[in-house]
């Protein structure tokens, strides 16, 4: 294992342990390839082993990057005694905790030839900071997602010490220095049974936020000003903290071999399609399916929508499971792909959304407001219809929204929890060609301004990244 770092023994190394999840894996990625082009540092990603066919992705992917990234893999970890309507975030966070004899046992070997500066953990990983810290290595936080939630984290040990109430039932939103205020119902979904396990290994887990030696957030100064100058001015009694977004997913030419749908979108007009995607986990029930079809048919509008095969049981099924015999088409409306193969085009699982979200013909974006997503929409000057279904996606769209940044128009459920095919048309339609919509798009323009000068030579992000890099070269010497 030394081998690679003795390569390189000229260079600054840090350790990169990234947590289950392709959302969680693409912006550390970005993060590794800056402070490897910017700061000629060395990284190691040590990767906890959920057993899932992910896994093979993301040895390809590292696999794939230059030399001075390597990746080591640890053995992969059993989910056998949970149950299975175990919340994705015990999943993910008992990952890297079952692991954690593994990883200790992997830096133990690497740091006989290799000094390592930091041990960047993700949103999940502060379980690591003791592993980090018997050999001497100071543990940072990179948090894939944003200020607000950040502040949060930083706020919920004390709210769970001050209310007895579920949060869900708070009269009064939550309110945060700098933060929009967000209601107790759009907080993360283990956040909604204090009595249960999830919860309070999610309050112990924040509680560890304290301990890291930094906290590097993907997202960045202009697009939340009031979020980040508490969290500099340390407000919360918190680490320092660093805005280094966006960081999103490289575009990567095929060359010749482009996929159908940029074929698709070269023949629509400018500024003309929808693209409808709920990520890399998210899934809709059979009959939320059946509405959204319906409601983009009644739109009128061009759509470019990626399919999975529905789930009744949970929202993120598409994140740990493999995917099923039947295909996602067989669940679409009787007719639907023959009413509207002149004004849409559907695709099974995948697309390459940044590349979606680049081309011209993309107006607007139906998305689970996954931070990635909302990220890249931001860079590609994109406006969203917001329809959040886990982790802090719902916070993410309240910060989108009419009480944020009104760039993102968020879906309303009836009292069965569905989004009727009616108001998915209005929605779209409301997007696209309305004056609300014409609006959002000029504010996300802007804001695609702000991103880029963020991650200019002189930008916000690019210094503050090299604030880091100088505490780490500092701690080299």
């Amino acid at each position: 294992m030394g081998d690679i770092q003795q390569d390189l023994p000229e260079l600054t190394h840090i350790a990169i342990v990234p947590t289950p999840g392709m959302g969680h894996l693409f912006p550390l990625i970005e993060f590794a390839k800056r402070l490897v082009v910017q700061h000629k540092f060395a990284i190691t990603f040590i990767v906890p082993n959920d057993g899932t066919s992910s896994i093979g992705l993301q040895k390809k992917l590292l696999q794939s990057l230059p030399k001075p990234i390597s990746s080591l893999f640890l053995p992969p970890i059993s989910f056998d005694d949970l149950p299975t309507d175990s919340v994705i975030e015990t999943r993910i966070e008992l990952t890297l905790t079952r692991s954690l004899p593994a990883l200790r046992q992997t830096l133990k070997a690497l740091t006989e030839s290799t000094r390592f500066v930091a041990l960047v953990v993700d949103i999940f990983g502060p379980v690591a900071f003791d592993v980090a810290q018997e050999f001497g290595i100071p543990p940072y936080i990179f948090f894939p997602t944003t200020a607000l939630v950040l502040s949060f984290f930083f706020y919920l040990p004390k709210l769970d010490a001050i209310t007895s109430a579920e949060y869900g039932q708070l009269p009064e939103p939550i309110k945060l220095p700098g933060c929009v205020p967000v209601q107790g119902h759009d907080l993360f979904n283990p956040l909604h049974d204090r009595k249960s396990e999830p919860y309070k290994a999610f309050v112990h887990m924040t509680s560890r936020y304290n301990r890291a030696s930094g906290i590097l957030v993907n997202s960045f100064l202009d697009i939340e000003p009031g979020p980040f100058k508490a969290l500099i001015e340390r407000v919360h009694g918190n680490p320092p903290v660093y805005p280094v977004g966006p960081l999103i997913q490289t575009i990567l030419s095929n060359g010749s071999d482009e996929p159908e749908c940029l074929r698709w979108l070269d023949e629509q007009p400018k500024v003309s399609v929808i693209f409808v995607s709920f990520g890399s986990g998210g899934t809709l029930s059979q009959e939320q399916f059946t509405e959204l079809a319906s409601g983009l048919e009644l739109s009128g509008q061009r759509f470019l929508w990626v399919i999975r095969t529905p789930n009744d049981k949970t929202s993120d099924g598409a994140f740990f499971t493999l995917k099923g015999n039947k295909s996602p088409f067989d669940y679409l409306p009787e007719g639907f792909l023959e009413r509207t193969k002149d004004l849409g085009l559907v695709v099974d699982s995948w697309a390459p959304q940044v590349r979606v979200l680049a081309h011209d013909s993309t107006g607007g974006f139906l998305t689970h407001c996954g931070w990635n997503s909302t990220l890249e929409s931001v860079v590609y000057g994109v406006p969203l219809v917001t329809w959040p279904l886990y982790a802090e996606q719902k916070m993410n769209a309240v910060l989108v929204g009419d009480e944020g940044l009104k760039v993102g128009l968020r879906v309303k459920k009836n009292e069965k929890g569905i989004v009727g095919r009616e108001e998915i048309s209005e929605y779209v339609k409301v997007l696209m060609e309305g004056e609300e919509g014409k609006l959002m798009r000029k504010r996300m323009n802007q804001l695609k301004e702000s991103a880029k000068l963020a991650l200019s030579h002189e930008g916000s992000s690019t210094k503050s990244l090299a604030e880091v890099a100088q505490i780490w070269e500092n701690h080299k010497n």
